[in-house]
């Protein structure tokens, strides 16, 4: 079952959230995932949609609102995508595209992008099974500002 987080899911999603944060190298800080997740809910800074069974929490995925200048339209940022471990190559994942996917045409949105690890080949081959695009046009920069 694919259905989108509310705040009441927050505690369930934590574990999840963590393993994603782990899974990118970083340290294990529950406290630092509820509360950044908490922050998103209240302020209403993105989507999460949530992979459950029998009240166990799958996967999870996050959206964020992102607006194309030149089409004049907003698009979703797919930010983040994760699988339980135990959970993995069953369709949840497929199945969270999927209501990304439905979430951004339900309001209107151009698309949606996202960013992956060059050596994370696995979520590569998942995009491009579900349709995604490799970006061949633009170059992607980063500046860190601390």
């Amino acid at each position: 079952m694919i259905r989108q987080a509310c705040l009441n899911d927050l505690d369930a999603v934590v574990p999840l959230f963590d393993a994603y944060r782990v899974f990118y190298g970083q340290e294990s800080d529950p406290q630092l995932a509820r509360a950044f997740l908490l922050d998103r809910f209240r302020n209403r800074q993105s989507v999460i949609f949530i992979a459950g069974a029998d009240e166990v929490l799958l996967g999870f995925t996050q959206l964020y609102p992102s607006y194309s200048s030149v089409r004049c339209a907003q698009k979703l940022i797919l930010n983040d995508l994760f699988v339980a471990v135990d959970a993995r190559g069953k369709g949840v994942a497929q199945e969270l595209i999927k209501a990304a996917a439905n979430y951004a045409k339900s309001i209107g949105a151009i698309g949606l992008s996202l960013i992956t690890a060059n050596e994370n080949l696995e979520a590569q081959r998942l995009y491009e099974k579900t349709g995604w695009i490799r970006e061949t046009i633009f170059q992607s920069y980063n500046l860190e500002v601390k």
